[in-house]
């Protein structure tokens, strides 16, 4: 591509992107903050004030659809999805008034106690985890720690059992891949198999709590309602509990192993971290920032809207980059710098903003923290393996290292 020329998102798919999109982010909040993608059918929009103005207009930036691939899915996989259950809204991509009605349910089911509760869960799950390798001297971290444990929480939380984590690992990263774009039609084929899996999987469960409720999230879905409108339907209650499930560890899995490769590039800072874990909410916020677990989001335009002197015509598909935002120079200071001491750590769009803000972020908090203090705690010397240490998950709205190789000094 010419330096002239106009980006273009497709280049996000290129493997230089996937380890590190942030300079096309930096070209195209300077060359083109708003501009139309044909690779992609859609509008990206990568300026902080632009995608400020996008998700806090609900009215015009649609959220219905917004897992839907941007590229129109192959028949052979509409094939296989038709064997599984309607995929239908459920919070991040749905609006108001069902989107008031299901983020009550939500929180309502999700209620302090049980959020509260989880804190010890917490800390006993890293521990067992970190007992089975600690004394090796060299880990995947991802393997090991940073996806089995936010999945253990969300799975104790919902009342699944530790024996289903690796198909709902499996299903997941299916899950993960059918909104990526860049997928093969084979694959996607296997994706589509593993989403109707896992909705067949969640339909068991809520037949079984409906018959028996427990004290679990899905029960407590089942029961939860909204002023005087209709319980979930299983079809309502299979989409949302996916939902959790996918976000209640892809988000924090990613948070967490983002947080390490920072750190661990910088052993000065790993060290302030160590000698001072009460630093580590702070660092947790830069991560947010500077390497955005979610690097944006899908929005429908309601009627034709102009955004920084563009019209983008109704109904089209517009991606807003959270991540691009959050490096925005005319908002933060040095961007491309990691600094949790910075006046305006916190001051990030990591986890969205507006009525779409994420209801999982105080869980995703704890775990990160908990599982940073007693890393640092449990692992001397920790450090990045020799060579090439990690690489990125292949999609361009989930960012997090899918391999994470770390040594330590084992007592």
């Amino acid at each position: 591509m010419s330096k002239s020329a106009p980006p273009t998102f497709i280049s996000r798919f290129e493997p230089h992107n996937v380890e590190n999109p942030y300079p096309l982010y930096a070209r195209l909040r300077e060359e083109a903050p708003v501009h139309f993608s044909p690779e992609m059918h859609l509008w990206v929009v990568s300026r902080h004030d632009d995608v400020k103005a996008v998700v806090l207009n609900p009215q015009d930036f649609l959220s219905a659809n917004s897992f839907r691939n941007p590229v129109p899915p192959a028949p052979e996989v509409v094939a296989v999805l038709e064997q599984g259950y309607p995929q239908v809204p459920a919070l991040v991509d749905d609006d108001p008034p069902n989107h008031t009605r299901m983020r009550v349910i939500v929180t309502k089911a999700l209620a302090p106690h049980r959020l509260s509760a989880m804190e010890a869960r917490v800390r006993s799950i890293t521990t067992e985890l970190l007992d089975a390798f600690a004394a090796d001297g060299h880990a995947d971290l991802v393997d090991k720690l940073g996806y089995p444990l936010p999945a253990r929480v969300i799975g104790a939380i919902m009342g699944l059992p530790d024996s289903d984590l690796e198909r709902m690992k499996r299903w997941t990263e299916d899950l993960a891949l059918l909104s990526a774009g860049n997928v093969p039609v084979a694959r996607q084929v296997e994706c589509a198999h593993g989403l109707v899996s896992i909705q067949k999987y969640l339909a068991g469960y809520i037949a079984e709590r409906r018959k028996t409720p427990g004290d679990d999230l899905i029960s407590a879905l089942i029961e939860a309602r909204y002023e005087d409108s209709p319980p979930l339907s299983d079809v309502e209650l299979i989409s949302l509990l996916s939902l959790l499930h996918f976000a209640g560890h892809e988000t924090t899995t990613n948070l967490l192993g983002n947080l390490l490769v920072w750190v661990l590039q910088e052993p000065e800072r790993l060290k302030e971290l160590r000698e001072d874990p009460s630093r580590i909410p702070r660092a947790i916020e830069e991560t947010l920032r500077l390497d955005s677990p979610i690097q944006g989001m899908m929005r429908t335009t309601a009627r034709a809207v102009t955004l920084n002197g563009v019209e983008i015509p109704a109904n089209a598909r517009v991606l807003v980059l959270f991540a691009s935002a959050n490096r925005d120079q005319t908002v933060f200071h040095a961007p491309d710098h990691g600094d949790p001491r910075r006046p305006d750590v916190g001051k990030h769009l990591g986890f969205g903003m507006g009525i779409h803000y994420c209801i999982g972020a105080p869980l995703a908090r704890l775990e990160v923290k908990l599982a940073m203090e007693m890393l640092l705690k449990r692992l001397p010397n920790l450090r990045l393996a020799p060579g090439n240490a990690f690489s990125y998950v292949p999609n361009f709205l989930h960012r997090g290292p899918h391999r994470l190789l770390v040594e330590w000094d084992p007592a």
